[in-house]
């Protein structure tokens, strides 16, 4: 599934620990129940991945025309009839889902991406010693990947948590290395995933 995006201003990270043996039954709840639901609301719903080294890993992103559309969109369907309907079979799958980054794309985000060669995209996760800056940022946009940086402003739908700090994350579909530009910034250790795009994700 690749249809265009809405370019994206605001861009979530969504990383959550499954209880053994379950990911297969959120991927087919999630698909089913929980693409065009969003949709409807203006959330966008841009990735959607497992990882294969990580059976119990469930990963996708979740893009925002801004802040203020993240913040009614929100609103409206975690307290809407989709979501009371079946959070309850969604929560039983899960372990923890507060692995969240607030980020905001680099470059614009593209409306269509270019299939991933072996059927796998890479993720490249920095933690920041300080923000990222215009400098820094200018130096990103033209490399190959979709580069992104930590939202500045607050989550301000605390019922949804984000991890705190400075992050750095870049997509691709082959491997990333950190760039120099970005290297003396690192704060901490590297996390790298290999991702399988679900069947619809638009990202594959």
């Amino acid at each position: 599934m690749q249809t265009p995006s809405r370019d994206p201003q605001v861009i979530e990270l969504r990383r959550y620990l499954l209880q053994p043996g379950r990911r297969d039954d959120l991927v087919t709840l999630f698909e089913r129940e929980f693409i065009e639901t969003q949709e409807a609301l203006g959330l966008q719903v841009l990735g959607i991945f497992t990882e294969p080294a990580a059976p119990d890993q469930f990963v996708w992103l979740r893009g925002f025309a801004g802040m203020a559309q993240r913040l009614h969109g929100l609103q409206a369907f975690y307290g809407g009839p989709v979501w009371q309907q079946h959070r309850d079979a969604a929560n039983a799958t899960m372990i923890d889902s507060d692995n969240v980054l607030l980020l905001r794309p680099i470059a614009p985000w593209p409306a269509v991406h270019e299939p991933s060669p072996d059927g796998r995209w890479h993720a490249l996760i920095v933690p920041l010693r300080a923000p990222a800056d215009e400098a820094q940022r200018a130096a990103l946009r033209p490399l190959p990947g979709l580069w992104l940086d930590s939202e500045a402003r607050e989550n301000d739908f605390p019922r949804l948590p984000v991890r705190s700090g400075c992050w750095l994350l870049g997509l691709a579909t082959t491997p990333l290395e950190l760039p120099p530009a970005l290297q003396a910034q690192q704060a901490g250790p590297i996390e790298r995933l290999t991702l399988a795009p679900t069947h619809r994700s638009r990202m594959r």
